[in-house]
């Protein structure tokens, strides 16, 4: 049962809600009919979330405008949805099967890293319907970026896949992450959580109020030990200690997967077999 009281929805409903779509809807696991192996046939693709919420008007969202951040591109959430009082972040961290086949051959990404990154994909879109159905059911508008005809995956003023630039969106579901109080960034430009590195974000922008989180840290990089983890798996030579991920070199090698096992495609190595795999170093 729903529990409001005006405007405010129940949280501990909310997130019960959604871990039992995680745990039980089929989208979560790898179906036979397209499993890259036999094996691979019922594999589950991410464990338990982690949630989090943060108010509409942080004024961390307005920095994201910033260039040097994402740019004058990214749209806040009361651009998205006008009303919206909370974001909701969740980080889907990849089941251990997942994460440890993609730790055997640091060369290539495993085919259970494959469908992860796929049809992982499909399922987390899936799901962000589910929480806007959830939402409106209970009589709250909502809206998940990620899903919406809006949203832009390159910025719309650079058009040279060689800047840095070129590979910001109009909503970073990391940057969201970060804001909701999730965790912060690493050298691999991935977020750093207390599941770790190695998984996906999504995340919805209500009209419902909850408590916005606190964030447990200051600084971007508060939990990164720049350890060098990241830069010595990575298979393309992309991330430095110096300068951190290069998006232009990493995404001419995930292209390459994607020319051998089109139309998946992946890597993730620098989420794995590193300190901030699954925690926080």
């Amino acid at each position: 049962m729903i529990i409001l009281t005006g405007v405010f929805m129940e949280r501990l409903f909310l997130e019960t809600a959604l871990k039992d779509f995680i745990n039980t809807n089929s989208g979560n696991f790898v179906g036979k009919e397209i499993a890259l192996r036999p094996d691979l046939a019922g594999m589950r693709i991410f464990a338990e979330p982690l949630i989090g919420f943060a108010a509409a008007e942080d004024p961390y969202f307005a920095e994201l405008k910033k260039p040097g951040i994402i740019g004058p591109h990214f749209l806040p959430p009361r651009e998205w949805l006008p009303g919206a009082a909370t974001v909701i972040s969740l980080f889907l961290p990849f089941t251990e099967t997942v994460k440890a086949a993609n730790r055997q051959d640091m060369s290539w990404p495993a085919l259970e890293w494959l469908h992860a990154r796929i049809e992982g994909q499909e399922f987390q879109d899936e799901l962000c319907g589910y929480m806007v159905t959830l939402l409106k059911g209970a009589g709250f508008d909502a809206a998940a970026p990620m899903v919406d005809p809006r949203f832009v995956r390159a910025s719309p003023s650079i058009t040279d896949k060689t800047e840095q630039g070129f590979y910001t969106s109009n909503w970073s579901e990391r940057h969201i992450a970060y804001v909701c109080g999730l965790g912060t960034f690493g050298l691999s430009r991935g977020l750093i959580t207390a599941k770790g590195v190695a998984g996906r974000y999504l995340s919805v922008i209500t009209t419902a109020i909850f408590e916005p989180d606190k964030r447990p840290y200051t600084g971007i990089y508060d939990y990164c030990t720049r350890c060098g983890a990241c830069v010595r798996n990575c298979p393309a030579g992309a991330i430095s200690l110096e300068q951190g991920k290069s998006h232009p070199v990493c995404s001419e090698f995930v292209e390459s997967t994607r020319e051998k096992h089109r139309p998946r495609f992946g890597c993730g190595k620098c989420q794995v077999k590193a300190p901030c795999e699954s925690g926080i170093p």
